[in-house]
């Protein structure tokens, strides 16, 4: 087993097997100011309370959404002016997905923390671009990749002298319009070195479900993120929202921002009964 990186994700966060949680949350895809700003102190509040770690996470374009009417965000520059702004008025790192290896550069002046998609995490130019930026990176496991395949993606950006990475679980396909979490595959990509983010809230996604958009099992959040901490994760990524049948993307899927303090301290508890301290 390779021992685990820890590192810092912008200022005031730092992730790895001995800090405590780090939950990256927010919108989907960035909406009004005023629902960012909303989610943003909300969460910032719960963490706060509960004694965990809080990263802004919403995407300025959603590049793979199932129709092509289907709405993808503000846009690069429109959107990272609005992640600037909550960044200023909040203090918090935030996160975000680069689609292309092209808007690394313009991203890495705002984005503390580059998220690479599920489907782009073996993009190799993507993944050496970011490492190069020299920011805390995400990757996103794919959908139709073993954990332990992940190995090769860590290399991608390892190779550019960066090792500040997070693998997420975001479970994996077995059958249409279906996903599932393999709980081993925690604890298998949890051995190649890097911290392990659960993706809360697109693990119980059923892609494509609703034809021209995705569907969702929301009343499985809880039960799956208790079973991932329990197995071992360093940080927990939600999609919240006040309102989740208003939320402009993954309506479906995205946790009510009056259910993430209850969410968030489950799996406190648990991680405290393993020994961590939060």
């Amino acid at each position: 087993m390779i021992e685990m990186n820890t590192f810092e994700i912008g200022s005031g966060v730092t992730i790895g097997p001995n800090e405590k949680l780090t939950v990256l949350a927010g919108p989907c895809v960035l909406e009004s100011e005023e629902i960012c700003f909303q989610i943003a102190e909300t969460m910032q509040q719960i963490c706060a309370e509960v004694g965990a770690q809080y990263i802004f996470k919403a995407s300025f374009d959603k590049a793979n959404r199932t129709s092509v009417t289907s709405f993808r965000g503000p846009g690069i520059d429109k959107g990272l002016e609005r992640l600037q702004a909550i960044k200023d008025k909040f203090g918090v790192p935030v996160v975000s997905d680069i689609h292309d290896y092209t808007q690394v550069e313009k991203a890495a002046q705002v984005i503390d923390y580059m998220q690479i998609p599920a489907f782009l995490c073996r993009q190799t130019d993507l993944l050496v671009a970011a490492g190069e930026s020299g920011k805390a990176i995400n990757v996103k496991k794919g959908q139709f990749m073993a954990p332990g395949d992940m190995r090769s993606v860590l290399d991608k950006i390892y190779s550019t002298g960066n090792k500040n990475v997070s693998l997420c679980e975001r479970g994996t396909t077995f059958g249409y319009n279906n996903l599932t979490v393999d709980m081993r595959g925690l604890e298998i990509m949890a051995d190649l070195g890097a911290p392990i983010v659960f993706d809360a809230t697109h693990s119980v996604q059923l892609p494509g479900g609703q034809g021209t958009k995705s569907g969702g099992q929301p009343e499985f959040i809880a039960p799956l993120t208790k079973a991932a901490a329990a197995v071992g994760i360093q940080g927990l990524f939600m999609e919240v929202h006040p309102e989740p049948a208003k939320a402009l993307s993954d309506a479906a899927n995205t946790l009510a921002l009056d259910k993430v303090k209850e969410n968030i301290q489950n799996v406190i508890n648990i991680r405290k009964a393993l020994g961590y301290e939060a």
